[in-house]
């Protein structure tokens, strides 16, 4: 007598899964994309923006940290601003002017 087929955890999932039933009187709409309006820079800051790791020495972040928690701001803020200065001083364009344009 042979054996059984082995079950995988797809076939499971698919078994256990419902399939969606469609009533008979639904109708499928189709939406024109071309007249809809450019979506602009929706979504929270993770999903625009792009990730940087910074590697700070221990005495560094340390004293980064006791400053945002004495103005009782985040580290991140400062980060900005530090840029905003390196930005200023190096004659290019701030983060304000930079975000005012339309993205590249």
């Amino acid at each position: 007598m042979s054996r059984p087929p082995k079950l995988s955890l797809a076939s499971i999932v698919a078994e256990a899964t419902p399939k969606p039933v469609r009533p008979p009187s639904a109708e499928i709409v189709t939406l024109d994309r071309a007249a809809a309006p450019p979506a602009a820079a929706a979504g929270t800051l993770k999903q625009r923006a792009k990730q940087m790791s910074v590697y700070l020495e221990p005495p560094v972040y340390d004293q980064l940290r006791d400053l945002a928690y004495a103005e009782r701001t985040k580290m991140h803020g400062l980060m900005l601003e530090a840029l905003d200065l390196l930005f200023k001083q190096r004659g290019a364009r701030s983060i304000e002017q930079i975000l005012g344009e339309k993205p590249r």
